[in-house]
């Protein structure tokens, strides 16, 4: 249902100006490929959603400088896209939290409320926490790590990674502890 849209709006936006961040979007699309079982009928909402995830950083979107919040009003204002995948979008990866290190919690929380599925939003953090900038896989410690030493310790996302790493860790072991629960 949206997964073709996603990846096409999400290649039109990010593969010419960003591509190591396509690279990124592909390998988080993969993940939620990976895990669409544990999902059910949300699986193609969680396949747009890690495809669309970082559509914010696209530079003719970028208006507040802030990803989740860029990209989220870009797919409801020019697009009228589903509320659930804006919804995720926005607060991928405990993006709350770095809203509130930007000024900008009040905006995020008050446009795009968090979405109250718990494992739809434990399974995006978990595929974009387990992915690398060149889309590869990891582990959620290494790419916390990964993050700290591209932006700095004393940066704004530097200090938003470290403040969400234990929600971080904690979303990705309890997808990987459904994933092992399931029948193989």
């Amino acid at each position: 249902m949206f997964g073709k849209w996603a990846m096409e709006l999400a290649q039109t936006e990010l593969s010419g100006p960003l591509a190591q961040r396509w690279a990124h979007t592909q390998g988080v699309a993969e993940r939620a490929i990976d895990v669409r079982q544990l999902l059910g009928a949300d699986a193609d909402l969680l396949l747009a959603a890690a495809t669309l995830h970082d559509v914010g950083y696209a530079p003719r979107l970028a208006v507040t400088g802030f990803h989740p919040l860029d990209g989220a009003r870009f797919l409801r204002d020019e697009h009228g896209a589903d509320e659930r995948l804006v919804r995720l979008v926005a607060n991928h990866s405990f993006a709350l939290l770095e809203a509130e290190e930007r000024g900008l919690r009040e905006d995020l929380a008050s446009e795009f409320p968090l979405l109250d599925d718990p494992l739809l939003v434990d399974a995006l953090v978990y595929c974009d926490m387990t992915t690398t900038p060149d889309g590869d896989r990891t582990t959620a410690q290494d790419r916390v790590a990964e993050i700290v030493s591209r932006y700095g310790d004393d940066s704004v996302v530097g200090r938003f990674i470290r403040r969400a790493a234990p929600e971080i860790f904690a979303a990705v072991e309890r997808v990987e502890a459904a994933l092992a629960a399931q029948p193989r």
